[in-house]
């Protein structure tokens, strides 16, 4: 039997080697010259520009679990979420503002009530016509609120013509930033004094980018088959009255509750209240 000196000895011998395989294996990428999103070219030639972006790589490459748990997800959300951009003319790259929000979590929700993949506040989200209530939240609904998105990226884009700008204001509103940028005589929220959160916000998207472009450069290597696979969808029943019973409902179509729920994130409750007899689209995966 070991003595106790030497059972120490030998843990601080394993942590050592750990840290030192942990050291090795961790990557950073380098801040790169000037990068392009969205079509629009951003540089880092400022140490202020530098340093920010430098933070949020470094961030990205150690908060693994993390930066796993999204590359996993990506193909599955961005299957939906792409197309619905594309058909609404918003660049490809506002997709990683969507990352930032909710690390593509779509049952996601924060201590201040924000909801979904792309966080809408309740009364937000029924500004732009979700429905939002403890038995039905489309804020849920990945193609209903990825089309409520779109509407508040397009009009924000008309009034700043800069998609960072744009980012900005959907972490702090369009009033504040509109506020910041007359206040201190600028025309890009890159430039401006903000809180830290906000500040770090359009950052944060921009390494999301080159995570996601090249996870290989931040010391991931996700394959193929780790990835998540995308719900299949068998069939899609629209329903214009009331569902008492969700559970009997998912049986009656070859599934479970529970695979039901998980393809339908914004059904609240074990029932669907349907007074006035609107129509849902409620969709049936495949039993896998």
């Amino acid at each position: 039997m070991k003595s106790h000196s030497s059972i120490i000895s030998c843990i601080i011998a394993s942590a050592a080697a750990l840290v030192m395989c942990v050291n090795v294996s961790a990557q950073t990428p380098k801040v790169p010259a000037s990068m392009t999103f969205a079509n629009e070219t951003y540089r880092f030639d400022r140490s202020d520009l530098y340093e920010r972006m430098d933070r949020e790589l470094i961030a990205f490459s150690y908060t693994h679990s993390t930066s796993t748990l999204m590359l996993k997800r990506a193909d599955r959300i961005f299957k939906d979420v792409v197309p619905i951009l594309k058909e609404n003319g918003i660049p490809e790259d506002l997709k990683y503002l969507m990352v930032i929000e909710s690390n593509l979590d779509p049952s996601a929700k924060s201590s201040a009530g924000a909801a979904g993949l792309w966080q809408f506040m309740p009364a937000t989200a029924r500004e732009y016509g979700l429905e939002v209530n403890t038995n039905v939240d489309e804020r849920y609904n990945i193609e209903k609120e990825t089309a409520a998105a779109c509407k508040y990226l397009k009009a924000a884009y008309q009034k700043y013509g800069d998609w960072m700008t744009v980012a900005a204001s959907y972490n702090a509103g369009q009033g504040g930033i509109t506020s910041k940028l007359n206040s201190q005589r600028q025309a890009s929220a890159m430039d401006l004094w903000l809180v830290d959160e906000t500040s770090r916000y359009m950052f944060r998207i921009l390494a999301a980018k080159m995570m996601f472009e090249n996870p290989m450069s931040f010391g991931f290597n996700i394959s193929a088959e780790d990835k998540y696979k995308y719900i299949q969808i068998k069939e899609v029943v629209t329903v214009t009255t009331e569902i008492s019973d969700l559970v009997s409902f998912a049986e009656k179509h070859g599934v479970s509750y529970a695979q039901l729920k998980r393809a339908n994130l914004w059904l609240r409750e074990a029932k669907l209240n349907n007074a006035s007899h609107k129509k849902y689209l409620i969709k049936i995966p495949e039993d896998m």
